[in-house]
């Protein structure tokens, strides 16, 4: 139960400026926090790169029109590793192309550096208090959109999130699409939901906890952006299932090695 282990996570977070996040694209060149990194990738001959260009992975090879969306449903460790299972069984991603990440959403505001944050004992960008919900953002091709969708409703049972346990407006169940309700997969969304017995609801912002209600906010994500959240809360264990293993919580430094995963300036463990 998160909620129960929070004072032990904060005690291992440490202070390291964060603003809203694009989801990085599969295979896409994106502007990496390791610039060491970067820059040794540039270093590398001419035949690596003819090599590197030839083997683009399927997956990325027939994506269309990418699109930055993001869920939530309570407790954002186990929505990850659903999704994460999802672009795999879906899109047929590699590891490297991977792109679901935790983080918040559905709040007005910032800090003065543009950071939101997880809880912390110095009261730093708290997502919380910012009217944030925690959720999980990816980039998928628009026409996947609704088999994601099918995969969000499935993380209810009977209309409730897994972990009820957690109350509050931060883990509210959420999502976002491009212009929101307005958007040409919306009807195919809301039909998923409805086939589950949930209601869809334009979200005004610092929305209240849907606990209870069978109710999903639905966020313009172009007016309520993803925020990525910190290296310490990506690929991490939940605990209402056992552990996902090493070789999941792995990906974690992948990511942030090769860019993914981004430096937030929040509290955190890196």
């Amino acid at each position: 139960m998160k909620t129960q282990l929070l004072l032990s996570v904060l005690t291992c977070l440490a202070s390291s400026p964060a603003s809203a996040y694009t989801v990085p694209k599969p295979g896409g060149s994106n502007v990496v926090s390791n610039r060491r990194a970067f820059l040794s990738k540039l270093a590398t001959t001419t035949a690596a790169v003819a090599v590197a260009s030839s083997n683009v992975a399927p997956s990325s090879a027939v994506d269309d029109n990418l699109q930055n969306v993001y869920f939530g449903a309570g407790c954002y460790w186990h929505v990850q590793h659903e999704f994460i299972v999802a672009e795999r069984s879906i899109l047929g991603r590699k590891d490297s192309e991977l792109t679901s990440l935790t983080g918040y959403a559905g709040g007005f505001k910032t800090d003065s550096e543009g950071r939101v944050c997880y809880h912390n004992f110095q009261s730093i960008a708290d997502y919380g208090k910012l009217g944030h919900g925690e959720v999980v953002g990816m980039t998928i091709p628009e026409s996947k959109i609704e088999d994601f969708a099918v995969e969000y409703f499935k993380l209810f049972n009977e209309g409730e999130r897994a972990d009820p346990m957690d109350k509050g407006g931060e883990y509210r169940s959420l999502l976002g699409l491009p212009g929101g309700s307005k958007h040409p997969s919306y009807p195919q969304v809301e039909a998923a939901g409805k086939a589950k017995g949930m209601t869809l609801v334009d979200g005004k912002g610092n929305d209240p906890d849907t606990l209870g209600k069978r109710l999903v906010y639905v966020y313009d994500s172009n007016k309520f952006p993803f925020y990525q959240a910190e290296f310490y809360h990506q690929y991490h264990n939940d605990f209402l299932s056992p552990a996902y293993g090493k070789e999941y919580n792995d990906l974690a430094q992948t990511a942030l090695d090769d860019g993914r995963i981004k430096i937030t300036g929040c509290p955190d463990r890196v």
